[in-house]
């Protein structure tokens, strides 16, 4: 088995000497900034442009606040509604590289930057998120139509990627949205809401009592999709409901 990582590891090295790596997102080539085991093939000019969430923000919805000089508080929304899921836990800001990186992956096709995204993702859900024995990750579903449109669902993409890496159960078949609705981008806050009510649905219900669920989706703005898709979960009986997203948008 030895000899045989010793080949590979030979021979990756001579594919990178004929074609160089690139960074997945701005496509210089990479020299010191790359990581061999080509897990992170992002540049350090592109990670340095990632908005991290710093504090302070609401430690349900995780929307972050505009002073800095506040410790972590429920925002408003929260306040007066508690969410049905949990937390909603991201690394960085909607802006940026990560804008870009999301953009590049759902909408020109770059499936390949989960290789980049996902594990940056896992990182922070290790040190984020508590994750117990016989948790499962459910990427958020697309409708079958809009699946056929793009060609894949990129939420699904990166739940593989951290099912992996985390060594957790993937369940991608159980959680379905049943209503096809116009894309959440452009709409006012109450019509997100409404054009995801009753999207989704589950199947099995009675094996959900008691399961923690990691929601996994790429943007969260209102998080309407995921406290709807955690409505139902809940309902289904299951004990917690941790949604983990790449990047958060702020100003909603």
């Amino acid at each position: 088995m030895s000899i045989l990582l010793s080949c590979q590891k030979v021979f990756s090295s001579f594919i990178d000497i004929i074609y160089p790596p690139r960074c997945h997102i701005c496509q210089s080539f990479l020299a010191d900034d790359y990581n061999n085991n080509g897990t992170r093939p992002i540049c350090q000019d592109c990670l340095n442009n990632f908005s991290g969430i710093e504090s302070p923000f609401c430690p349900v919805c995780g929307t972050p606040f505009e002073s800095m000089e506040e410790e972590d508080h429920l925002c408003e929304a929260c306040l007066r509604k508690r969410p049905f899921y949990d937390i909603i836990a991201a690394p960085y800001l909607y802006e940026g590289g990560i804008m870009e990186a999301i953009h590049l992956l759902k909408y020109a096709g770059k499936t390949h930057l989960v290789e980049s995204l996902g594990p940056l993702l896992a990182s922070f859900a290790l040190e984020k998120l508590d994750m117990t024995d016989g948790c499962l990750i459910m990427p958020v579903p697309l409708h079958p139509k809009r699946l056929r449109e793009r060609g894949f669902n990129q939420s699904l993409l990166l739940a593989r990627v951290l099912a992996t890496l985390l060594d957790v159960e993937l369940d991608f078949l159980s959680l379905r949205r049943i209503r096809y609705t116009q894309p959440q981008t452009g709409l006012k806050t109450d019509e997100r809401r409404k054009n995801v009510s009753r999207a989704f649905e589950l199947t099995e219900k009675i094996k959900w009592k008691g399961k923690t669920v990691i929601l996994v989706d790429d943007v969260a703005t209102t998080g309407n999709t995921l406290n709807e898709c955690a409505r139902v979960l809940k309902r289904a009986g299951c004990a917690k409901v941790f949604c983990l997203v790449l990047a958060r948008a702020s100003g909603f």
